[in-house]
């Protein structure tokens, strides 16, 4: 069985950037919106040139612009951005390093970094792993960094294209609630997944007698930990929003988007409130399994213990006629044999009359 771990963090050196992940084969892609009220313009497979244009197009200084990058492992393009933003060079590395806990982290008070992780659909069964997503707010852009190409975002770019809802109405902070949204509802969908695994193996812990059945169970607890170990920094980090909503401690979000975010705080509750479910669920599946194997164990053990009692009289008869003994009595009976017989068959059927009104078995 593959053992899913939680990577230890990398110790990589300040001012040193390197990706710390495992998706170095991905392809590297940017997109960018610039969106309004009024309307939008969408980039696909945008050049820097064209990001450093539009973020820095003073005469459109209200529109809200979107990037969002696939793709960690070419370290001089996040280095390039980074620069280009005036963005820290410790933040640059944190976006890089993508086995650092979840956080949110205010720069001064014109920039917010926000790195969580997320949940990714299982390549095959019963294994499960995360990738880093990571954002930057900066006046009325937002950025975010994945390590693969995904979909988490595929509604939200559709809203955007059509003016569904109010996203072309609010600010970035409101894009990013949209955005960590959609991670969470993806942890909803792996949780799902999971919780009609559990449900098969609560079935089979009442008929299943193999011995690797609690390793199944074993290793859904593992990865079932694995999620929680993902959600519970992430409900810290949104417990901090909504804890500052009255001192207003972060500047770049509004005011009235605290709203937003401590329903997202309520979300990642309600996550560790089903995994929590979920886990005792399976405590009692493999306390059933358990012991339904002691009672089939106390079972066969009393069966034998019954067929050892029946036939202990029988074997202290054979014992006491097998004795090398001249005088012993009844030795020398023409039907000696068959009477020992008949002793032994009344004595076991006797036996057995007994033990079943005793309701033994």
């Amino acid at each position: 069985m593959k053992r899913i771990k939680y990577r230890k963090v990398r110790k990589v050196q300040p001012n040193y950037y390197e990706y710390t992940g495992v998706y170095n084969n991905e392809p590297v892609e940017m997109q960018l919106f610039v969106y309004d009220e009024n309307g939008y313009k969408e980039y696909q497979k945008v050049p820097l040139d064209i990001i450093h244009k539009e973020c820095n197009n003073h005469a459109d200084s209200q529109s809200i612009r979107w990037l969002n990058i696939h793709g960690l492992h070419d370290v001089d393009l996040i280095k390039q951005i980074g620069e280009m933003l005036h963005v820290e060079s410790f933040i640059i590395g944190d976006i890089l390093n993508t086995s650092r806990r979840t956080r949110i982290e205010e720069l001064g008070n014109d920039v917010l970094f926000f790195s969580v992780k997320s949940a990714l659909p299982e390549e095959e069964e019963g294994n499960i792993s995360t990738e880093q997503i990571s954002f930057l707010l900066k006046d009325n852009l937002i950025i975010s960094f994945q390590e693969k190409k995904s979909d988490y975002f595929s509604h939200i770019r559709e809203r955007i294209r059509t003016g569904t809802g109010v996203v072309r109405k609010k600010k970035n902070d409101y894009l990013l609630y949209l955005m960590l949204d959609a991670i969470m509802e993806n942890f909803f969908i792996n949780i799902e997944k999971y919780e009609d695994r559990i449900e098969r193996l609560s079935l089979q812990a009442k008929t299943d007698h193999r011995a690797d059945f609690i390793a199944d169970i074993e290793k859904t607890k593992e990865n079932l930990n694995f999620l929680k170990r993902s959600i519970t920094p992430l409900r810290e980090a949104l417990f901090n929003i909504k804890n500052d909503e009255e001192e207003q401690d972060y500047e770049t979000i509004d005011k009235t988007s605290y709203t937003f975010f401590s329903r997202l705080h309520q979300k990642s509750l309600e996550l560790l409130d089903q995994i929590e479910y979920d886990m005792n669920s399976l405590d009692s599946a493999s306390n059933f399994y358990y012991s339904a194997q002691g009672q089939r164990m106390n079972e066969i053990m009393k069966t034998l213990t019954i067929f050892s009692v029946i036939f202990m009289p029988m074997t202290f008869v054979v014992g006491v006629y097998g004795m090398n003994f001249d005088n012993i009595p009844e030795l020398h009976y023409q039907n000696g044999y068959y009477y020992a017989l008949g002793v032994m068959v009344t004595l076991a059927i006797v036996m057995v009359i007994y033990f079943k009104r005793k309701k033994w078995f």
